[in-house]
């Protein structure tokens, strides 16, 4: 019987999933708008179709007869793969969960009412009075509904407070932002993989970021070098918030803030692997698990398989924004060509038009120095 898997996406971030699920026998049928991606050309079968019409995207597959149904390093994807899978009845997370994984002021609200720390927000529309607000500065302010570092702005007063509002507003969806207290701290991310409501702590990872105001991710380092007990303490968060948030199958992506007090605040999770490469190579590299072969095995009501596949070694990523990054990447490939162990994606061009973390000159994975 062929296995059919539908994957949500076709760019360079879904193709480690398109080529996995093909090696591990699957039939691969993708879905996306057609913008000439690297993934249209790695489906078996590619299907011009957005990522959010969800209901066209459930008839083709329910003609198909998927056995799963799946997407990393994408909110949007989320909400289209758990209608699909469950209005067939397949592995996923419930479509009453999607709103607090995909909406940053419906996930403060569920995080408030549980009690896991994150930082308090205001939501703003329209309607919204800036100049009545009262804000304690500075404060973060970013779409509701975007991931990828797209409208976020740290302001320390209130002079470039509306026009930053509604630039946050004009990235989203439904067009509304949120108006939060600056968490103060180290970023890291927590990986994990979920199966039938139990969760699996994969990898603690570093974060670098230009800093304010938009906070580009600049790389990522793992394993995070931080002491066994803070370890801990991030893992007794993060899965009780993932219970909070109702993800009880497949990737989950967290981002924290770690003080020099060793307080934690969640700024937000996704039920997704993460993007940027961490997810789909620095896990695998830092722990010697497949996590992309997880995401496959469970969304296909399969029980993630721990078999190591490679020796654990310290990675990292890193992004070109520069000449000088650009320089440095030339000079490693020349002088210690074994250090790098994978070119994710390379556009020299865009140097000096780097505006989010969609359009970032380059990215390669190297052996990380020693800590």
């Amino acid at each position: 019987m062929e296995k059919n898997l539908a994957i949500i996406g076709a760019s360079y971030l879904q193709l480690p999933l398109i080529e996995k699920a093909k090696e591990m026998g699957y039939t691969t049928h993708v879905f996306a708008w057609k913008a000439n991606d690297v993934g249209e050309e790695a489906a078996d079968k590619f299907y011009p179709i957005s990522i959010i019409e969800k209901e066209e995207i459930l008839e083709v597959c329910r003609k198909i007869g998927i056995c799963g149904i799946c997407s990393i390093a994408s909110d949007v994807a989320v909400i289209t793969v758990n209608y699909v899978a469950e209005k067939l009845g397949l592995p996923g997370n419930k479509i009453e969960t999607t709103g607090k994984c995909t909406n940053k002021h419906l996930m403060r609200e569920a995080f408030e009412e549980s009690g896991d720390p994150s930082p308090k927000s205001i939501l703003v529309d329209d309607n919204t009075q800036l100049d009545e607000l009262k804000l304690e500065y500075p404060v973060i302010v970013k779409p509701t509904d975007r991931s990828g570092s797209r409208g976020i702005f740290k302001l320390e007063n209130s002079l470039m407070l509306k026009e930053a509002v509604e630039k946050a507003k004009s990235e989203g969806f439904e067009n509304r932002a949120l108006i939060e207290e600056y968490a103060k701290g180290q970023e890291y991310s927590v990986e994990y993989i979920s199966y039938k409501g139990e969760s699996h702590f994969l990898a603690l990872t570093l974060k670098h970021t230009t800093g304010a105001p938009h906070f580009i991710e600049t790389g990522h380092l793992e394993p995070a070098p931080v002491e066994e007990e803070i370890l801990k303490k991030v893992k007794n968060i993060v899965s009780h918030a993932l219970n909070t948030l109702g993800i009880e199958n497949g990737a989950s992506h967290s981002e924290i803030k770690i003080d020099e007090n060793g307080e934690i605040k969640i700024i937000e999770i996704g039920a997704r692997m993460g993007g940027d490469c961490i997810g789909s190579d620095l896990v695998r590299y830092s722990t010697g698990y497949d996590f992309v072969k997880m995401v496959i095995q469970v969304a296909c009501g399969e029980e993630p398989d721990f078999t190591k596949v490679t020796d654990s070694m310290n990675v990292e990523s890193v992004f070109i924004f520069t000449q000088e990054d650009l320089d440095e990447y030339e000079k490693i490939k020349n002088e210690n060509p074994e250090d790098i162990l994978k070119v994710v994606d390379y556009h020299p061009e865009n140097i000096g038009k780097i505006t989010d973390s969609s359009n970032r000159a380059g990215c390669y994975i190297r052996k990380a120095k020693g800590f």
